[in-house]
């Protein structure tokens, strides 16, 4: 086979297994192709194309969601905010990521956006679940919310979630390395993604850090493993990160939770 047509079997076999079907056919191209250079046959090719998606994302997903029962229960819910705040709670704890913030989440953005003017728009960069927060977010309901991942059933389910709660604005389909986000707004949230995407490629969380049109980004990091474990996390999440923002000259104000790490950036 041509390289190209190994490509294109690699992206079918990734593609063909049921973790992997609902992600971004461009995402698995181009880890695809990197792994096709990188390795001494197509069925090395796949296996390190499968962990590098594992990394990405499905290391954060305990088992498939089902997103029909899942919208059901949010529209049980609606008109009801506390009910309606339960079961964003209960959704978002199907999502490892998101379950994380739960214990922390009637702090994490009241304290990290306190000093934030109200933002026209808002971009959630590797969403997963996040745009279920928006309950608990201090924007005014105008403010346009804009969220980016690489699963198309999740990508769906948050668009209909938008609807259900009249919430402006959409969720996309986009492999923010390949193509960082290029939709100006007041304000990012890159929510414990830079770890994700610098295991895929390492110039990726500069690259994409300085190609997001906002001139405010909130940047966070896991304090611990999926396991539960510190291991100093933190404090090496923070010496890389400290010496990005010097870099460039950034400014960034630090807020520390339980289970995460959050730095207020300001570009420029």
């Amino acid at each position: 086979m041509t390289r190209d047509e190994q490509l294109e079997a690699l992206v079918a076999a990734v593609l063909g297994a049921g973790k992997y079907r609902a992600v971004s056919p461009d995402f698995v191209r181009a880890i695809g192709a990197r792994e096709l250079a990188a390795r001494p046959n197509l069925k090395a090719a796949i296996k390190a194309t499968k962990n590098a998606l594992h990394q990405a994302g499905g290391a954060f997903l305990d088992a498939p969601i089902d997103y029909g029962r899942a919208l059901a229960r949010l529209r049980e819910a609606a008109g009801d905010p506390e009910a309606f705040r339960a079961a964003c709670r209960a959704v978002m704890a199907l999502h490892t990521s998101t379950r994380e913030r739960l214990p922390i989440l009637d702090q994490f953005y009241a304290v990290a956006l306190a000093g934030v003017p109200a933002p026209g728009r808002v971009l959630d960069v590797a969403c997963g679940l996040n745009p279920l927060a928006r309950p608990w977010l201090p924007f005014p309901a105008e403010t346009v919310y804009v969220a980016y991942d690489i699963y198309a059933d999740q990508i769906a389910f948050l668009n209909d979630f938008f609807v259900l709660t009249g919430t402006p604005g959409r969720a996309e389909v986009r492999d923010v390395i390949g193509r960082p986000p290029d939709e100006p707004a007041d304000l990012a949230l890159i929510l414990k993604t830079l770890p994700c995407l610098e295991a895929i490629d390492r110039r990726a969380p500069e690259r994409l850090l300085d190609a997001v049109p906002a001139p405010r980004l909130l940047v966070s990091f896991p304090a611990q493993t999926l396991g539960g474990r510190r291991k100093g996390m933190a404090a090496h999440y923070e010496t890389q990160f400290r010496r990005l923002l010097d870099a460039r000259g950034w400014p960034a104000e630090r807020f520390e939770f339980a289970t995460e790490l959050a730095f207020l950036v300001r570009k420029g």
